[in-house]
């Protein structure tokens, strides 16, 4: 019998092309999101819509889950910064998706962390899985993430709830009209508008959506085995964001032009993850790298944003911050 895997954050950019490809291998898939899915109506039928910051134990699903794969989130180091109560939120809803589990007795617990939690990083040096610190924590969002692996951990220690964490990295790639960096930088180039780069000298490990993916279906199938672990799903590679800047305006043959500033407060300026332990316990194997995955980025945002109804949202979005 295929696992049934509760998928939260499902109507985002790893939701979505997770779930979808779940589907496809045949998996039963419970998808759970507080927003639509805009991308397959199927999903969007088949998504429970809960607010995880609210508890889940009057929640009635069609089947109790054998995994859960936590993705759902308030994921923008900026916004926490801003807002900080918004980290309170990302570790409420681990902690009442976890009550969930341990009242239901569900033991496979996959959660999806965040390379921030290794802070800050000389430029060049990748990092490992155990480099992780209370004492390199820069932000709300970061410490929330840490927060929450904390908490998982104590979950696994005393209710026999088995975790994986993962630590992703600037996830790009289809399904994302976000105001995060890739496509807010099409969006702008498109329009020949200029481009600020927050911070000159950023260089970041980005990860092309249907890697992480990979990642996240081979922890999901070999769980027995890596159950306990954390592991890095990203490219190994760091890139310059000015660099992604100009790939993106000239794969637009765009008249964007471009200027750099300082980075804002609570982000961090390197990051590039040892991806040795995926290889070899996951068979992880990254197949898209920044140039080939920014042109496929850039074709699919073009012919989807032809659609009224998404790019209005985008526009909504960015006007909200003043950035339309």
């Amino acid at each position: 019998m295929p696992k049934t895997v509760l998928v939260t954050g499902s109507s985002g950019t790893v939701g979505s092309a997770l779930v979808m490809e779940l589907r496809r291998r045949k998996f039963d898939i419970i998808p759970l999101d507080i927003k639509p899915c805009l991308w397959d109506k199927r999903i969007n039928r088949a998504t429970v819509r809960h607010d995880l910051r609210k508890p889940m134990s009057k929640l009635r699903l069609r089947k109790k889950p054998d995994t859960i794969v936590h993705l759902a989130a308030n994921a923008r180091v900026h916004d926490l910064v801003v807002k900080p109560e918004l980290s309170m939120h990302n570790y409420l809803m681990t902690h009442n998706l976890l009550e969930y589990a341990r009242e239901r007795g569900i033991k496979e617990f996959i959660f999806a962390s965040s390379r921030e939690g290794y802070g800050e990083s000389k430029a060049g040096v990748k990092r490992k899985e155990s480099d992780t610190h209370v004492s390199t924590i820069k932000s709300p969002y970061t410490a929330s993430k840490y927060a929450a692996e904390c908490l998982i951990h104590s979950y696994g220690e005393c209710y026999d709830i088995s975790p994986v964490i993962v630590r992703l990295s600037n996830v790009y790639g289809r399904y994302d009209i976000s105001e995060r960096v890739i496509p807010l930088f099409i969006y702008y180039a498109l329009r020949n508008r200029h481009i600020t780069v927050f911070g000159r000298e950023k260089e970041l490990d980005f990860t092309f959506v249907d890697d992480a993916v990979d990642g996240f279906i081979q922890i999901i199938q070999r769980f027995k085995k890596v159950g306990g672990n954390a592991f890095n799903l990203s490219s190994g590679k760091g890139e310059k964001l000015l660099t992604l800047a100009e790939m993106i305006i000239k794969n637009l043959d765009s008249k964007s032009t471009l200027s750099s500033i300082d980075k804002r407060v609570g982000e961090i300026s390197s990051y590039i993850g040892d991806i040795s332990k995926a290889r070899r316990m996951l068979g992880y194997k990254p197949k898209v790298f920044l140039k080939e995955g920014v042109a496929a980025n850039i074709d699919w945002y073009c012919n989807v944003t032809t659609e009224r109804r998404i790019l209005e949202i985008q526009r909504r979005n960015l006007a909200k911050r003043g950035w339309a």
